[in-house]
């Protein structure tokens, strides 16, 4: 399984995703889920794969080939004038990739299946993000749902939707995502670490901070404990349940 948020501040766009793939409870390994294209001073942009990782390895490779070759740029992300249309043509290209795997065609339930998070910015736009769903379609990123999921995502979506504030500085935001991921960690095997986290910030056009947060990172460990312990403070000064009385006949 796999875990991936995208979050969009006033200031910028922030992505984490997990690196755990496994093929049962005793294969696990680790499988990079993040990827960007960059030309400087011109456009970002973003993706995040969850799904059957075929086929998610498989799209990230034709869209590479694409952008790279230049006698085969057409079409690329990197001529694409919106993020709108980067997000169609992605859109299209894990369309062709699951048509070619699926020789029956793709369904929703497929085993070809994959989802998207597609963010960035091309210049003359502002910075935004993207779901994918496996048919290709997408949906954009809104003021009401102002960061996308994709893979194990209901055990940190709690968070998010309480926490999150649109004027949040980016370290905030860092925080925040950590405990959404920490608390997908502790409840599913099957999202791990390390985590790769990407900021950027709006018109910079470039990578504002790129890492990898290994299991020993002593931030990682502060958030996830003192998190922990912040809950069961929480608990503890919460009124406790009284039974109802009533009265005897």
């Amino acid at each position: 399984m796999t875990y991936c948020v995208g979050l969009r501040l006033n200031r910028g766009l922030v992505f984490m995703s997990d690196t755990r793939t496994n093929a049962g409870v005793d294969n696990f390994s680790t499988t990079k889920k993040m990827f960007t294209w960059n030309v400087e001073g011109e456009r970002t942009i973003t993706i995040m794969t969850a799904g059957n990782l075929a086929t998610t390895q498989a799209l990230i490779s034709v869209l590479e080939e694409r952008s790279k070759t230049v006698s085969e740029r057409n079409p690329t992300i990197l001529e694409q004038p919106t993020m709108f249309q980067v997000a169609r043509l992605v859109g299209a290209t894990l369309q062709e990739v699951i048509r070619d795997s699926a020789m029956g065609g793709q369904t929703g339930t497929s085993r070809f299946t994959a989802s998207l998070i597609v963010g960035g910015q091309i210049k003359g736009g502002a910075p935004t993000l993207f779901l994918i769903y496996p048919e290709g379609n997408f949906i954009e990123v809104t003021e009401d749902a102002p960061f996308f999921q994709i893979g194990e995502a209901k055990y940190g979506k709690p968070i998010l939707v309480r926490a999150y504030q649109p004027d949040m500085s980016f370290e905030d935001a860092i925080k925040l995502m950590l405990v959404s991921f920490d608390s997908t960690i502790k409840a599913n095997l099957s999202v791990g670490l390390p985590l790769d986290l990407q900021v950027y910030a709006q018109d910079s056009f470039s990578i504002e901070e790129q890492t990898r947060i290994e299991a020993d990172n002593p931030y990682y460990q502060t958030i996830s404990d003192d998190w922990g312990d912040a809950l069961r403070t929480a608990l503890q000064r919460l009124p406790s349940y009284r039974k109802k009385e009533t009265k005897a006949d």
